[in-house]
């Protein structure tokens, strides 16, 4: 029985596992992904996640603390410098584990493990996530969370913009309707002078034939 056991001896005796974590450590700082079997990758976090703790604090102690597990001055570097400057704000949670399936020769299970703070596609996609609508249980009323007071001002703006718009048309439409009248009035007076003025014409000439 494995009572009280916590940690996966992962078939190897305690110096040859503290080796590999170390290497695997050390590979993990320097190219801050690397690919593994799932059971190495767990017990990789937990070796590792204290280090980079300690590394929050540039110290004398504390580099001598690191080095002491990674056996390695240019892993202890790159972790001082650059990765301490990018976790510093992260309480714990400095790595992440994203499984692949399994292997094909024993059919065991495979993941990579990478420092969270490293990886651009993940953060670029979580900056550009779509705001969700959240609707309550009790009443269904459904609260657009993307809707800002911007919104709705520019909204308030544009209806104000809308009905000037409208009024200055009916008044051109108004003008348009009081200008034709007259017009008509115009040619049908002109018509009637005509109608009138050709008959005094046909009854001069037929004085003069007399």
């Amino acid at each position: 029985m494995r009572h009280r056991k916590r940690n996966n001896h992962l078939g190897r005796k305690s110096a040859h596992r503290g080796a590999m974590l170390s290497n695997m450590a050390t590979s993990l700082i320097m190219h801050k992904r690397i690919f593994t079997t799932v059971p190495k990758a767990k017990e990789l976090r937990k070796f590792v996640e204290p280090i980079i703790t300690v590394s929050k604090e540039d110290t004398t102690n504390a580099r001598r603390n690191a080095f002491s597990k990674l056996q390695n001055k240019y892993a202890v570097t790159e972790l001082f410098q650059t990765i301490s400057q990018k976790v510093g704000d992260r309480p714990g949670g400095y790595t992440r584990i994203i499984k692949t399936g399994n292997r094909l020769g024993d059919n065991a299970s495979m993941c990579f493990i990478e420092l969270v703070d490293f990886n651009e596609n993940m953060l670029s996609e979580s900056t550009t996530k779509k705001a969700k609508t959240r609707r309550s249980r009790r009443g269904g009323a459904s609260v657009a969370s993307a809707e800002t007071a911007d919104t709705k001002a520019n909204k308030k703006e544009s209806s104000k913009k809308e009905a000037p718009k409208a009024k200055d048309e009916a008044k051109v439409k108004e003008t348009k309707e009081v200008n034709e009248p007259a017009e008509v009035k115009d040619a049908d007076i002109q018509a009637e002078v005509k109608v009138e003025e050709t008959p005094e014409v046909e009854d001069t000439e037929a004085m003069v034939e007399e």
